[in-house]
């Protein structure tokens, strides 16, 4: 494989400066608290409902995610740290992420049975739509391990002193489920497989996840699958049932037909799971990489400086492609034009890419070249990186008078119309609608991964609270009474502290707002992995663009 022709991007990043061992040292105490909060994820539901699973010869969900995994490949969690702030286990109760089985790409969801017995909470509400999402959108199969006690009911209010729950309306809530079936029925519509290992109980409206996949495998007295227990049976009909009889394994493998593989244990289960993969005669349309995937010149290890915690302190986006592409190679596109706002091509894991990063807000300029930038790529079918840390598109009378509502609108028309696949990185500020012309997730991204370090928001916090405080001002000479000062500067810090709060990385991923908080060395990592997944699905760039505003 040949290289990219272009030469290697130079640091600009002092690692010798007070500023970079300030910056690492707060990345490393972020990433240490992350390290702590993933540990309490991989717990569950605690010691003691991980010894009851013992007791009854089954398998934690990450042992069972490992077994069906090929030996030593990668597994890509997906929102491990859903529920992050909230009165639910962090992650949720359930477990979402990418793996290879027997040489294929999947996606894999998975109930936690520590975390209320494997109930559908919100969380795991949300982490189910995204296992679908991610299978429809990049072509690859849906393997799901289910144990679940069904919807979580409870609906005590918390008591005094508690975080609130967060729990959907109830009126919504049977809405909702009924479109994961409609979601799981379309994946086999799109010839896309789904295999279900029923690990335990899977009952009423659950009982539809192996009813609704292709390929079912069951565990002797252990899967049981009904639409209704022995209880509401007795309550309804009046009829005396256990669970073997009424919908255990055995009866689904050998009388109702629901259960195509019948497994002995946990193990075989898995087992069983890794040969139906194998058989799928799966093919990846690709295209390989097709550049040498040589590592970075510039040291990855330096990406823990790069950010300061102060998001108002500049960062040149070149020192984070530098250290992430191949070789550092780096072919800017008009350098010397729209300079807030950096694009080029480049390889990552030997997959070509188009790269938008940003240096600043997004001027007429900056947005006029990122939306030539973007129809190029499609013309060529390369898949698009956005690297996100800017404050939104400039304002200003000048800025007005130079178009700067035209040129943003024909920036998010190319992005919007793009078909490429695109990967979106927030590693420092993500505010206002400057994060949706850089493609954030409500443009239908394929992934989104953010840094310690980023914050997203409508604006930044000092800027809300401002305006706000303008507002009061000019409500009471409206109304010609004095205005309070001291009262507004208390509204003031107070509106800052709590935007500040709500806008940092954890508070974001604990509300599944993107696919996790990464540690910017495993950066490149990432990216190649789901550079790797999105070629599963063809890759053909847009036939045409709606009307510009030029």
């Amino acid at each position: 494989m040949q290289p990219l022709l272009a030469p290697p991007l130079r640091s600009s990043l002092d690692t010798r400066s007070p500023e970079f061992a300030e910056n690492r040292s707060t990345m490393l105490e972020k990433l240490a608290e992350i390290d702590q909060l993933l540990d309490e994820a991989e717990a569950g539901g605690g010691p003691a409902a991980h010894e009851r699973l013992a007791k009854r010869n089954k398998l934690p969900v990450r042992e069972r995610i490992a077994l069906v995994l090929d030996p030593d490949s990668p597994f890509l969690e997906l929102s491990p740290l859903a529920g992050y702030n909230s009165d639910y286990a962090i992650g949720g109760g359930a477990v979402l992420g990418i793996g290879v089985i027997a040489g294929v790409e999947c996606v894999i969801f998975a109930n936690d049975p520590t975390v209320l017995g494997g109930a559908l909470t919100p969380y795991v509400a949300k982490k189910w739509m995204r296992a679908l999402e991610i299978a429809r959108d990049n072509r690859i199969p849906y393997v799901s391990f289910v144990e679940s006690a069904g919807a979580d009911l409870r609906m005590d209010p918390p008591e005094e002193g508690q975080k609130k729950r967060r729990k959907p309306a109830k009126t919504n809530h049977f809405a909702e489920t009924g479109r994961f079936f409609y979601e799981m029925i379309e994946l086999s519509k799109l010839d896309i497989p789904s295999v279900c290992v029923v690990f335990g109980s899977s009952t009423a409206g659950g009982a539809y996840q192996p009813g609704m996949s292709d390929y079912n495998v069951v565990i002797r007295e252990q899967s049981k699958i009904f639409l209704a227990g022995p209880p509401l049976v007795k309550m309804a009909t009046g009829e005396d049932s256990d669970d073997e009889t009424l919908g255990g394994a055995q009866m689904h493998a050998e009388v109702s037909g629901l259960g195509e593989y019948f497994a002995e244990d946990e193990r075989d289960a898995c087992r069983l799971c890794r040969e139906v993969v194998s058989h799928l005669n799966w093919r990846k349309p690709g295209p390989p990489p097709s550049l040498r995937a040589d590592d970075p010149l510039l040291d990855s290890e330096e990406l823990l400086g790069l950010v300061s915690p102060d998001l108002r302190r500049p960062v040149d986006v070149r020192d984070l492609i530098g250290r992430v592409v191949d070789g550092s190679r780096f072919e800017e596109f008009k350098p010397r034009y729209g300079n807030t706002l950096v694009c080029g091509w480049a390889g990552v894991e030997g997959y070509p890419v188009g790269i938008l990063g940003n240096n600043g807000v997004l001027t007429p300029q900056a947005a006029e070249k990122a939306a030539h930038f973007i129809q190029l790529c499609n013309q060529i079918d390369v898949p698009l990186l956005f690297f996100q840390n800017l404050t939104g598109f400039v304002v200003g009378r000048d800025f007005e008078q130079a178009g700067i509502i035209k040129k943003g609108s024909q920036m998010i028309n190319a992005v919007t119309n793009s078909t490429v696949p695109h990967i979106t990185l927030i590693f420092g500020a993500s505010y206002g609608a400057g994060t949706y012309a850089m493609s954030g997730r409500a443009f239908n991204n394929r992934f989104t991964f953010i840094w310690p370090t980023a914050k997203i928001a409508v604006m930044g916090g000092k800027q809300i609270a401002g305006v706000m405080s303008i507002v009061r001002r000019g409500q009471a000479a409206r109304k010609g009474i004095p205005f309070d000062e001291e009262m507004d500067a208390k509204i003031v810090e107070a509106v800052e502290a709590i935007q500040e709060k709500g806008s940092v990385a954890l508070e974001a991923t604990g509300a599944i707002s993107d696919d996790g908080i990464i540690d910017p060395r495993d950066t490149r990592t990432v990216l190649g992995i789901c550079l790797s997944v999105v070629r599963n699905r063809p890759i053909e760039g847009a036939e045409g663009y709606g009307v510009f505003r030029l």
